[in-house]
């Protein structure tokens, strides 16, 4: 018996409880290039959820540097560089990040292209080739790595409040 079969200290689940959901086995036939496959592709979305969540980053501290500028402009004025500041309020305060894009614009663009199209095809993939099953690789590897009957080394949760 391996370490990884050896049970740990204390009592062993249940069999059906220390096993995977259906939802996170393979359908029956699935070749292992296409688990492969299908967890790369979940991984790569992985990656574009990242740099969506940078993009939405830039969005918000440009928007918090643009309203920086305005405080600055207006200090400008109270100092009594009133050329300065109107320079500044005219040329930068409400300008284009991109061309004819402020931030939000980006984002929008960003979601409702690209990140639109790869959230579908990656969901359009599993749909056909696993019935939808999400994170198959994933719990596949858990079921490789996992130490059986180990506190904390369960299949799935028993109780959300216990995991302490």
């Amino acid at each position: 018996m391996s370490d990884r079969e050896r049970p740990g200290p204390g009592p062993s689940p249940a069999p059906s409880d220390d096993e995977p959901r259906p939802e996170h086995t393979r359908p029956p036939g699935t070749t292992d290039a296409t688990i492969e496959a299908l967890g790369k592709y979940s991984e790569a979305l992985e990656v574009i959820e990242d740099a969506r969540g940078s993009l939405y980053h830039w969005h918000r501290l440009t928007g918090k540097a643009d309203m920086k500028i305005g405080e600055a402009v207006e200090l400008l004025r109270t100092a009594g560089h009133h050329e300065i500041a109107d320079r500044i309020d005219r040329e930068i305060i409400g300008r284009n990040v991109l061309e004819g894009r402020w931030t939000f614009q980006v984002v929008e663009e960003y979601d409702d292209g690209y990140y639109d199209a790869v959230k579908a095809s990656e969901r359009a993939a599993r749909d056909e080739l696993v019935g939808g099953r999400r994170h198959v690789y994933e719990s596949e590897m858990k079921e490789r790595n996992r130490t059986r009957g180990l506190r904390h080394h369960e299949a799935r949760p028993h109780d959300a409040s216990s995991q302490g």
